[in-house]
């Protein structure tokens, strides 16, 4: 009887004794080669992973998980997009948040499972969980709840501080808004205004605590303003609103809520005032876009990148060694100051 397959059906399986005779090695060398175990020279497991590679060949992966006890996957979810039907992948900030945890959690061995905004434990029960990222929650964030109390370990803000089984990676936001706010001041701002997501969040709530305290501290009036829902639509009606209200317009801006830098740029102007003359401009933002407008957007950025490096060490590590204990960090921000937040110098008479 012949091996060859009927035509249209599957390819025969590549097995390891045949990568083994392709190399010219045993089967065992060439299983720890492909492991990336053993005590072997650079030349021999590089001969037996070019070998693996000519012939197609996939180990087992359902065979290697049940003898490792754990699927190596990943829940991932964005609590900040539960109540709103777009995707978050829409947004700059968690665009690069989802690539960066994807791609670390990967080289680790592990793969995201992307779960919808808003699902609960009858729609990921059934998946082999291995852990749970939480990415913003809102406060009391059902799924954080629903991963803990199935003792699933997750990876979030530091709203879960201290709980068992609970990790944590956050940007200071305190920190971050006081050296917008303080530059913006020392440019000569004194109605500095500050336009924030409208959605509960730990950090959110955190930026307008230190907004209020700040423009307290400096003998200011706070104005603030609040969008109706996340995309540019809604920040930059807000913006409108803000910079066409009653009174005087503000002389500075802080958009913390995610919009394209170029886009607010537009909508400055359409309200009338020139960027940096009449208003200072800082954006809260992860695109590069920002550096190519006219005058260039001064922006604030979350490090999504650094965040997720972060949080896929600290869960990983407690994956693998077992512990419930919680452990959390702090990231730095980056503020980049370009021309739309710096007072241009009077023009000489």
């Amino acid at each position: 009887m012949s091996d060859t397959p009927p035509a249209g059906g599957p390819a025969p399986r590549i097995r390891l004794v045949d990568v083994a005779r392709e190399a010219g090695l045993s089967k065992t060398t060439v299983s720890a080669a492909l492991n990336g175990t053993g005590r072997m020279s650079e030349d021999v497991r590089r001969r037996a992973r070019e070998a693996a590679r000519r012939l197609g060949y996939r180990p087992n992966a359902t065979a290697r998980l049940l003898r490792a006890g754990h699927a190596r996957l990943i829940g991932y979810a964005v609590g900040e997009f539960a109540a709103d039907g777009g995707s978050y992948l829409g947004s700059p900030y968690f665009a690069r948040l989802t690539s960066a945890t994807a791609a670390a959690a990967l080289e680790r061995g592990y793969a995201l499972v992307l779960l919808p905004a808003g699902c609960g434990p009858e729609e990921w029960a059934d998946l082999p969980l291995d852990a749970a990222i939480v990415a913003d929650p809102v406060d009391h964030d059902p799924l954080i709840e629903d991963f803990l109390a199935a003792r699933v370990p997750l990876f979030t803000d530091r709203s879960v501080e201290g709980r068992p089984g609970a990790h944590w990676v956050d940007v200071d936001a305190e920190a971050a808004v006081r050296e917008v706010l303080d530059h913006l001041h020392g440019q000569g701002a004194r109605r500095v205004a500050l336009l924030s997501p409208g959605t509960a969040t730990r950090f959110h709530r955190a930026v307008t605590d230190t907004y209020l305290r700040w423009c307290a501290g400096h003998g200011l009036t706070p104005r603030q303003a609040y969008t109706d829902g996340p995309g540019d639509g809604p920040v930059l009606a807000a913006v409108d609103a803000l910079l066409t209200g009653p009174g005087d317009p503000p002389d500075a801006l802080f958009v913390l809520a995610e919009a394209g830098p170029p886009l607010v740029l537009d909508a400055v102007r359409r309200a009338g005032l020139a960027v940096p003359e009449q208003l200072l401009l800082v954006c809260a933002s992860e695109e590069p876009s920002a550096e190519h407008t006219r005058p260039p957007v001064s922006t604030l950025s979350m490090a999504p990148a650094a965040v997720a490096v972060k949080g896929i060490e600290l869960l990983i590590a407690a994956l693998e060694s077992g512990s419930r204990e919680s452990t959390g960090a702090l990231v730095p921000t980056r503020l980049e100051i370009r021309a739309s937040s710096l007072r241009p110098p009077r023009r000489a008479r």
